[in-house]
């Protein structure tokens, strides 16, 4: 065996072992040869230590150090001694090991970047190298993070009744919502498993099977584009209860945010958690995942301005549209003409077709719409917008409101980070409730689900389905933290005739419905409780819980842009044999 057994970790090494011998092992960070001293810097997962030789270490120690360079691995025996200068940086930095054995375990090429706590490569470079990458601290601080993160879910639920029960990854394909990634069936051919988008029908069915509490930290999978919050395979905190209301199962939450929070990070989470409808989270914010740590909310201007002439407003009124602004306080220094124009741009990003503005500087206004307007319409937008010295109003107006919405609420958070408006290192949770039920797809020419087709209206609004579907609500509920959706989840539909309604008003037969959710309208024959539940995305959680702008920064071996993975080469190409054993290829 050419190293020696660990007997402490390389941060655990501190004053109390002074005159102890230990042996740590681990990866160089450094090698710092000054002739007669050579000093190592040796990290493992937990921290850093030094060890250090001179003039009356062995010779054969210090002929091995000189070969010793960045990234070797291994394995170091000596005695704990005070440092003469301290290294304030590291926790350890008063003491270091007098090298007494020594063995090069494994040599290293010269990294294709240096691995440091904050590495300066180019992304592709580090995804490539990924092995390399998941050294640095803080990556590894970020993977135990995500590590304590699971561990705190797991023991949470069990503490509160929950069985945790794996549910399948070959599944059958049911297209509805984004797209599912296909497996081919070498016994069946011609046929495809899909691997789970969520695990939302296995789920139901535990509850029709009697189990009551379950959750899992289950891996899903969506075939769609990526961004800096999502990818083609995530982690899902995965729960569902019986005989529950909305209420129930958002303090069973609430309840788990407070105990994770507080065991992870020991930040005491206030609960209840903050409460908005839909439908006033985005006349306020403009979407449906307010980030409610500033400002700059959305104000209707569309009651002052239905009788006006000015055509920009007037039309998207008439045409069931809205005006809508923000009053951007004590801004107008930042907010000139020339950044008006750079959000002028942002605007068109989300299908606006402009953006007007007033400004206020020095007791003047520079409009682009107020001389259109009478003098009364322009005070009571100044009324309505507390519009004072310094201030600049930015307008939206659209026939359709999703893209107002969409405009201001995006600019919003845009001005948030660039005014720094936004508070940091603070946690602020809400619930968004009352769903719309249903949203008519433009493309498809149909209602469809805005969560997903198993989620249940409200009970007092079920016969408005087939006369008034727009404005049935769902029982269904978002965790959001910081304009982020955290989880997202909904009180279930459990009678089997329900279910085929919903079904019919989004465009589903009953043939339809049978052949790709039969097993589910058969199961609910036999007796269904009433259920709910919900799903975090964990990615995400832990993403935001340690202060980090993408996925990938959570995620051990993430995917690209183009859902490849740079490190392995996948998806790859397979060989003739395979393709035919699968029937995929004569």
């Amino acid at each position: 065996m050419n190293f020696l057994k660990r007997t402490h970790y390389c941060a655990e090494v501190t004053k109390d072992l002074i005159g102890q011998d230990v042996v740590v092992c681990g990866f160089v960070q450094k090698v710092r040869n000054l002739g007669n001293l050579i000093f190592i810097d040796v990290r493992d997962r937990s921290g850093i230590v030094q060890i250090a030789m001179n003039s009356k270490t062995d010779e054969k120690i210090l002929d091995l150090a000189q070969q010793i360079r960045a990234e070797f691995v291994v394995s170091v025996k000596g005695q704990v001694k005070r440092r003469d200068s301290v290294n304030k940086t590291i926790s350890n930095g008063d003491v270091e090991i007098y090298v007494s054995e020594l063995y090069i375990v494994s040599k290293a090429q010269t990294p294709p970047f240096e691995v440091t706590d904050n590495i300066n490569a180019k992304d592709e470079l580090r995804l490539k190298y990924r092995y390399l990458d998941l050294r640095s601290s803080q990556m590894q601080k970020t993977l135990m993070l995500r590590h304590k993160v699971v561990k705190a879910a797991h023991d949470y639920y069990d503490k509160n009744g929950f069985l945790e029960i794996e549910t399948p990854m070959l599944i059958r394909s049911t297209p509805e919502g984004a797209r599912d990634y296909l497996v081919p069936s070498r016994v069946h051919q011609g046929c495809f498993f899909a691997l789970p988008q969520s695990p939302q029908l296995y789920k139901q069915l535990l509850m029709v099977a009697g189990y009551d509490r379950y959750m899992q930290i289950a891996r899903c999978f969506r075939d769609e584009d990526l961004r800096a919050d999502r990818q083609p395979e995530f982690t899902q905190i995965d729960l569902e209860m019986s005989f529950v209301d909305e209420d129930d199962v958002m303090t069973i939450n609430e309840g788990f945010i407070k105990h994770l929070f507080k065991t992870v990070m020991n930040i005491d989470v206030q609960t209840p958690f903050k409460r908005l409808t839909y439908k006033e989270a985005m006349d306020r914010f403009g979407s449906d995942k307010p980030d409610n740590r500033f400002g700059l909310e959305l104000v209707d201007l569309t009651e002052i301005l239905k009788e006006t002439e000015f055509k920009v407003f007037g039309e998207a009124i008439s045409k069931g549209g809205s005006v809508r602004a923000i009053n951007v306080k004590n801004s107008a220094d930042v907010l000139t003409r020339k950044e008006i124009d750079k959000l002028t741009d942002i605007v068109k990003t989300y299908k606006g077709k402009g953006l007007a503005f007033s400004r206020f500087v020095n007791g003047l206004v520079s409009s682009s719409f107020e001389k259109f307007l009478t003098e009364s319409e322009v005070k009571k937008i100044h009324e309505k917008l507390d519009f004072k010295d310094s201030d600049v109003i930015l307008i939206v107006a659209d026939a359709n409101n999703n893209i107002v919405y969409d405009c201001l609420g995006n600019l919003r958070v845009h001005l948030g980070k660039k005014l720094n408006l936004i508070p940091e290192n603070t946690f602020s949770f809400l619930w968004v409730t009352d769903f719309p039920l249903l949203e008519y797809d433009e493309e498809e020419k149909r209602y469809v689900a805005k969560h997903h087709p198993f989620t249940s209206p409200k009970l007092d609004q079920v016969d408005m389905l087939e006369t008034d579907p727009e404005n049935v609500l769902a029982s269904a509920y978002d965790m959001v933290l910081n304009g982020y959706e955290l989880g997202g989840g909904s009180i279930r539909i459990h009678d089997r005739e329900l279910q085929q309604r919903v079904f019919k008003r989004i465009g589903l037969s009953q043939e339809e419905a049978e052949l790709k959710f039969g097993y589910l309208l058969e199961a609910f024959k036999y007796g269904v409780p009433p259920h709910g539940g919900m799903a975090y995305g964990l990615d995400r959680l832990v993403m935001l819980m340690a202060n980090k702008d993408s996925l990938r920064d959570v995620i051990a071996f993430p995917k690209v842009q183009n859902s490849g993975e740079l490190m392995s080469g996948c998806p790859a190409p397979v060989d003739e044999v395979s393709l035919k054993e699968l029937g995929l290829k004569k």
